[in-house]
């Protein structure tokens, strides 16, 4: 039994250490030869194993980068409970702290190409962005939800006002404007984005 019980112990260790390496190479490889040239086979050869050990786990290298994606940024939700956006008390000051934060990782170049892969691929695949919404997308709008239903409750923002859509209009210009190349993203857009969407929001005395 010790001997069954140490033997499964070292096949799962074996496990995470191909799942990384798999992932770490798929991460590299993008940024060395972009979305389009990026392969099973590639990926297989850098990290050291066969093209059936990815495929045992992923359908699809679009699902290989997505998990690239966010074990790069961190994997799991931090330790001591769930993640939340900056609450102060002061709605303006914490959005414009959120947002200036996600221009400079959106400026990052590490994350450009992964992130507008994703883009791609989830536009394409209908199974990954479910998988996205699902693992990402989805915790994430709850979590900016919930920090704006916290500005409801202190009365910063209208009672009846529609979570969702305050959501795109907070977070969707920066995002728009990162897909479409449009425009420089910097900290005083991020900013502007905020006060504009706020000025709208706030109850009406």
């Amino acid at each position: 039994m010790t001997t069954q019980r140490r033997s499964s112990s070292n096949t799962s260790r074996r496990n995470e250490a191909s799942r990384r390496a798999i992932l770490t190479a798929a991460f590299e490889l993008i940024q060395e030869v972009g979305y389009a040239k990026l392969s099973i086979e590639g990926i297989a050869a850098r990290a050291g194993v066969g093209k059936q050990t990815i495929y045992r786990w992923w359908p699809s290298k679009g699902a290989v980068l997505f998990d690239a994606f966010l074990l790069m940024l961190g994997g799991e939700q931090p330790p001591g409970g769930e993640a939340a956006l900056p609450d102060t008390g002061d709605l303006e000051a914490d959005l414009k702290t959120v947002l200036r934060a996600t221009v400079e990782e959106l400026n990052d170049p590490r994350y450009d190409e992964p992130m507008r892969a994703l883009n791609t691929e989830i536009t394409h695949d209908p199974a990954l962005a479910a998988l996205y919404a699902e693992r990402l997308d989805g915790p994430m709008r709850e979590m900016k939800k919930r920090r704006l239903r916290s500005a409801q409750r202190a009365g910063q923002l209208a009672e009846d006002l529609d979570l969702d859509v305050a959501v795109e209009m907070v977070w969707g210009p920066l995002l728009n404007r990162w897909l479409q190349r449009s425009g420089a993203l910097t900290p005083e857009y991020a900013d502007s984005i905020v006060e504009t969407a706020l000025n709208g929001l706030r109850p009406r005395h």
